[in-house]
Order: structure tokens, then C-alpha cells, then sequence
């Protein structure tokens, strides 16, 4: 009998624990998708903010208020359309100063830099950038308090544009 209950009990705390672990999955899967984090169309996470790291001397945080829009896929690298908007009230307590596009897997990193003030009244642009290959694009936006806030989108090319 007592081997009985020890085997019951075995299976019970077996099964509570391949729950709880279950749950706790879930619950940090869910977090995952909450937060937003720049990917390889693969799903393998980018090393972005090693590269800002590098790039800057400090790390970027991910942010809603950077937005950076390019098409998932384009037909060649040497013009891709890029729309970039940072959520700012662009007044002198909080503005803009520049934004970096970084794409880490051109010859030069850096694409592109926009600098704004506090009189740009908003910081946004629409512009075209060449990639030499598929890859993540980073936006970093330096603002006026000297936080690093950034955003990233995969873009598919199927021609080098930087060759």
C-alpha cells in the first residue's frame, strides 16, 4: 500500500510540476510577444544592441514611439523605401537630436543620419536607402536627455544594392 501511494504520489508531483512548468511557458511566451524585439525572418533574435553598443558606447532601448517602416521584401537593394517617425512633442524639455539607421550588414553600417530640433516641429522622413543583403534595419534615436531609443524591421532584398 505505501508503495502504492508513493507511486501516486510520484505521478502527481510529476504531473503538477510538468503543469506549473507548462504554465510558466505560456506565461513568458505571452511576455515575449508583448515585448517587442527586433528578429530574423527565422525568428533568431538579432544581436542589436551589441551593435548600438559598439556603435554608441551605450545600449538603445526598444520603443513604440520609434517607428520604422520599410516593405518586408523588395526587388533590388539599391533604392528601399524607408519611412522613419519618432513620437516626440519636439518642444525644448523633449525633442529629437538625431537619428542613426544602422544596417548591420552593409560595408558601411551607418546608412543614414537625421538631425532635428526642437523647431523641426516633428521627426519624421521618408527617404531610400540601399542594403547589400537581407537584414534587420535599426533605427536609434538620440534624444535631447541623451536616451538611446530604437526600433528594427527585416527587410528581404534579392539584388545587392551596395556592390
Amino acid at each position: 500500500m505505501s508503495s502504492a501511494s508513493t507511486t501516486n504520489g510520484v505521478m502527481r508531483r510529476t504531473v503538477l510540476r510538468g503543469g506549473s512548468c507548462c504554465g510558466m511557458g505560456l506565461a513568458a511566451a505571452q511576455l515575449m510577444a508583448a515585448t517587442p524585439s527586433l528578429a530574423a525572418s527565422d525568428g533568431s533574435p538579432i544581436e542589436d544592441n551589441e551593435l548600438v553598443k559598439r556603435q554608441f558606447g551605450r545600449g538603445a532601448t526598444l520603443s513604440p514611439r520609434v517607428h520604422l517602416e520599410m516593405p518586408a521584401a523588395f526587388g533590388n537593394g539599391y533604392s528601399v523605401p524607408l519611412t522613419l517617425v519618432v513620437d516626440s512633442a519636439m518642444t525644448e524639455a523633449d525633442h529629437v537630436r538625431v537619428v542613426h539607421v544602422l544596417a548591420p550588414k552593409n560595408p558601411i553600417i551607418v546608412v543614414a543620419k537625421f538631425h532635428f530640433t526642437q523647431h523641426s516641429g516633428k521627426a519624421a522622413v521618408a527617404t531610400r536607402i540601399r542594403l547589400s543583403e537581407p537584414q534587420t534595419v535599426i533605427a536609434v534615436a538620440e534624444m535631447n536627455d541623451g536616451a538611446l531609443l530604437m526600433a528594427g524591421t527585416w527587410v528581404k532584398v534579392d539584388t545587392d544594392g551596395c556592390s
